[in-house]
């Protein structure tokens, strides 16, 4: 069963589920906003098995008769995933329990919430950081967007990755554009840091501007982009960020004094 949601506000959304009895959504610890007292919390650092499929089955920890070393380990391994991802070592996990309970999450930065829905084909591909809920039909991973995209990409080394069925609400500054890249000839590229969320069907490296001569030096100094750009290729959806991170924090670290500190001993005349 999809999880009903509603996503509101403008400069700063926030997403509010609705929990039938006996389903979850798992989320990012600090997303959480308030919930209705008939839905329950639990701190864990595994997802049981039994969620992650649709008929359910299986016990907590993974296997129809796991001995404790084989729980252990799965536990080490889905902990050690979200360490190398840079996420926190646990998840939250909010369940209604005896009747429909609302649960609300929002992100870390005013902007946008998108849901994206997994249909067990393919999945998605997402920048830390960016989950907010997800149905725990949804299954996490990490992939590496190799050491090349990392060096000189805005995404990092390592990529969350999200398949299975159900919906996963992801939330980044700004606001979103969702772009195909085969409807503009099959590829785009765009500042490495803009970039949220692609299904996987699509292949992300970074490439420089022009090749190495003058014009890239200037664009890499004066321009603002720096001297590489992402590249995303074949036919799938982008989900695309009007603010960067990066770019937030210059604005923020300009001059945070007051105005009246700002003008100084001459009345701001200098």
């Amino acid at each position: 069963m999809t999880v009903k949601h509603r996503i509101v506000g403008t400069s700063s959304q926030l997403l509010t589920c609705q929990l039938e009895p006996g389903q979850s959504v798992y989320a990012e610890p600090g997303k959480f906003l308030w919930k209705t007292t008939n839905v329950g919390l639990e701190t864990r650092l595994t997802k049981p098995v039994a969620e992650s499929g649709a008929g359910g089955g299986g016990t907590p920890d993974g296997d129809a008769t796991p001995s404790a070393g084989t729980s252990f380990l799965k536990k080490a391994m889905d902990v050690g995933k979200r360490v190398v991802a840079g996420e926190s070592l646990a998840l939250q996990y909010f369940t209604a329990q005896g009747g429909a309970g609302l649960v609300s999450f929002s992100g870390l930065l005013p902007g946008e919430v998108r849901a994206l829905e997994l249909q067990g084909e393919s999945g998605w591909f997402c920048e830390r950081s960016t989950l907010i809920a997800a149905e725990t039909s949804a299954n996490f991973d990490i992939a590496f967007s190799g050491w090349k995209a990392a060096r000189s990409g805005g995404l990092g080394f390592v990529l969350e990755r999200y398949t299975g069925t159900g919906t996963v609400f992801v939330a980044a500054a700004g606001s979103f554009e969702s772009i195909n890249p085969a409807k503009y000839g099959g590829k785009i590229q765009v500042d490495t840091g803009t970039v949220v969320a692609f299904q996987d069907s699509l292949r992300y490296g970074v490439e420089l501007i022009g090749g190495l001569s003058g014009q890239t030096v200037m664009a890499g100094l004066f321009g603002g982009e720096g001297v590489h750009l992402a590249t995303l290729e074949g036919d799938g959806e982008v989900l695309l960020q009007s603010t960067t991170v990066e770019s937030l924090a210059r604005v923020l670290r300009h001059d945070p004094r007051p105005a009246e500190e700002r003008k100084g001993a001459l009345g701001g005349i200098f």
